[in-house]
């Protein structure tokens, strides 16, 4: 794995929200796009927000498990950067399993980064694969907790050399 796509290079602990204000699909990924725009890796929320928004929906990226992993390309962000927060309560995420999404992780990239754009999501897709882990990182009780509980299955997944 190369070191530019490494979670803690890509998630600044400003965009690690628990709970998320927002109690709707919309509502969360305009906040998780406001979040990333406040680290600096966004300069324009509202571009994001559009891509994004555009690509969930041409099909939910709610993937299942109470996960979603919403993602979007644009010009207003300058490096591949995740965002990540938990709704305070499940919410409909239109997921291919018809279950609420508990957690959602965002990836914005630029457009003209579409290999480290796959790369990521597949990172993040490995991360939550296993079901221990994903339960550790859902059931975080705040946000620094729920980035510790990332950057340690990360590590875990390099210790392993998956």
């Amino acid at each position: 794995m190369l070191a530019s796509l490494a979670i803690r290079e890509l998630l600044d602990s400003r965009a690690v929200l628990v709970p998320l204000k927002a109690v709707d699909r919309q509502g969360v990924l305009d906040e998780l796009c406001d979040a990333l725009g406040g680290t600096g890796a966004v300069s324009d929320a509202a571009q994001l927000k559009k891509a994004v928004w555009e690509r969930e929906q041409q099909r939910s990226t709610g993937i299942g498990e109470g996960l979603a992993f919403p993602h979007g390309k644009c010009s207003s962000v300058a490096r591949p950067a995740i965002a990540i927060g938990r709704p305070s309560v499940p919410i409909d995420f239109g997921a291919i399993d018809r279950r609420p999404i508990r957690l959602i992780v965002l990836l914005a990239s630029p457009p003209d980064r579409i290999t480290d754009h796959i790369q990521v999501l597949h990172l993040i897709s490995r991360i939550f694969s296993d079901a221990a882990t994903r339960e550790r990182i859902c059931l975080a009780p705040d946000s620094a907790t729920l980035r510790t509980e990332l950057l340690a299955a990360e590590s875990a997944l390099a210790a392993r050399g998956v």
